[in-house]
């Protein structure tokens, strides 16, 4: 692999276990750029949030890819929104490519509900309902995921284990592990 391997898309989409399953597969390491935020603030995202606002939180997002972007090669599990801002899309365009993991928002609420992980370190973005707030979100960043994605898989009705498939076969389809 010569240059990153970028996993997008909204929480739920199975970023993380794909990008660890895709890293073993490949033989790089795997980078889970909200681990990385925590392990960098000492903190919880949900506390950073706290803390410091949204705005605290993507200028951490933004420093981290940053450092990931210049480091060794490696699948990186991006946050949700970690496309948001132009310059972190430009970062990733230009140090990889990128694999956007879809889903609707029932499944994605569904998902997230399943997970006590993610709703207790994830916090609400808006003060809408959880369904509301992923269709609304869904909706804002869709036109950032395709700005930035080389690929997209839709993960309906599919295990980890044939998403993760799905984009191996993308990576070597398109030479770029």
């Amino acid at each position: 692999m010569t240059t990153h391997l970028y996993l997008t898309g909204y929480r739920g989409t199975g970023k993380t276990s794909v990008a660890t399953r895709l890293a073993d597969s490949l033989g790089c390491a795997v980078v889970d750029l909200d681990v990385r935020i925590q392990s960098h603030a000492g903190c919880s995202i949900r506390e950073i949030f706290a803390n410091g606002g949204e705005q605290a939180f993507r200028d951490i997002e933004s420093e981290i890819l940053d450092v990931v972007a210049t480091e060794s090669p490696s699948v990186v599990a991006l946050g949700g929104g970690a496309i948001l801002r132009k310059s972190n899309r430009e970062k990733i365009r230009s140090s990889g490519h990128c694999i956007w993991l879809v889903a609707n928002a029932e499944t994605l609420a569904a998902r997230i509900a399943a997970d006590e992980g993610t709703a207790a370190n994830r916090p609400a973005l808006t003060p809408l309902s959880q369904l509301d707030e992923i269709r609304e979100l869904l909706t804002t960043r869709h036109p950032f995921y395709d700005e930035v994605a080389n690929a997209q898989i839709n993960t309906e009705g599919k295990s980890l284990e044939q998403v993760s498939e799905e984009a191996i076969a993308l990576c070597r389809q398109n030479n770029w592990c």
